[in-house]
């Protein structure tokens, strides 16, 4: 945990270490790239495409893709990993294309996104008449433990955490997303909520490994000598639950769904 945290003002990312740490973010989305089912000559976005491997994937169909991502450094190293592909840097709650797409993509992003309406409403702009929007992402109660955890070590010294868990992400039920959907106009043909415990790259460090990437909007307060204790506490309190074998498992609670704006 020893990246310059003056560069931790809310949440920054770290492709090398999301690339090399934590592939399996990329990894489970390809059996969301197979709901999509691209096909050749399609034009799909991907919502929240990171460092660009599934869109990569994407137009290995033969599909003709675009990549947003909000992250300036995760479109540099998509750029420089997939010179022939085309990505922007993006809002998901504010973005524009004067061609229509035939599908809309998004793994592993949209709960990041804080104005899930106004995301829902891009994506339906976005789509022509009889386009598809195919998606996973966090769903209630995903890493509900994790979470949980490293709160109660900040709150335990006395420490202000500055989001609780449920400010920090967008976790819907599947009957909360699917009601969003419909009410952009949306008919939703698929939605489904499942547990999926993930095994975290890195044996003993994985969890440490995993904060440092996706828990920094709750520690990048901590003062550098409160961080390491907290990390520790964590990793302690969750050893019984999520640690076997030499290996940490996340607990991850999943939304899947497939959605098509009617003709």
């Amino acid at each position: 945990m020893s990246e310059d945290r003056r560069e931790r003002a809310g949440h920054k990312w770290d492709p090398a270490l999301y690339d090399g740490r934590h592939s399996f973010v990329w990894k489970y989305g390809e059996d969301v790239v197979e709901l999509l089912s691209p096909r050749a000559g399609e034009r799909v976005l991907d919502l929240g495409c990171g460092t660009g491997h599934l869109t990569n994937l994407i137009a290995s169909a033969g599909a003709e893709v675009v990549g947003i991502d909000n992250s300036p450094s995760m479109i540099e190293q998509a750029r420089e990993l997939y010179p022939g592909l085309r990505f922007e840097i993006g809002d998901g709650e504010n973005f524009h294309f004067d061609d229509p797409f035939d599908a809309v993509f998004s793994n592993a992003a949209i709960h990041w996104m804080k104005d899930q309406t106004r995301v829902a409403a891009c994506i339906y702009r976005a789509l022509r008449p009889g386009g598809r929007f195919v998606a996973e992402f966090g769903g209630k109660g995903n890493l509900r433990r994790i979470h949980r955890t490293i709160y109660q070590a900040i709150t335990s010294r006395g420490l202000s955490a500055e989001q609780t868990i449920e400010e920090w992400k967008y976790y819907p039920s599947v009957g909360e997303y699917a009601s969003l959907l419909e009410q952009q106009g949306f008919r939703v043909a698929r939605a489904e909520h499942f547990d999926r415990p993930t095994s975290l790259e890195g044996g003993a460090e994985g969890l440490r490994n995993w904060m440092q990437v996706f828990a920094n909007n709750f520690l990048n307060a901590l003062p550098e000598d409160a961080l390491e204790d907290c990390v520790r506490e964590v990793e302690e309190r969750l050893r019984p639950e999520l640690f076997r074998e030499g290996t940490w498992y996340a607990d991850y609670r999943r939304i899947r769904v497939r959605a098509l704006k009617d003709s």
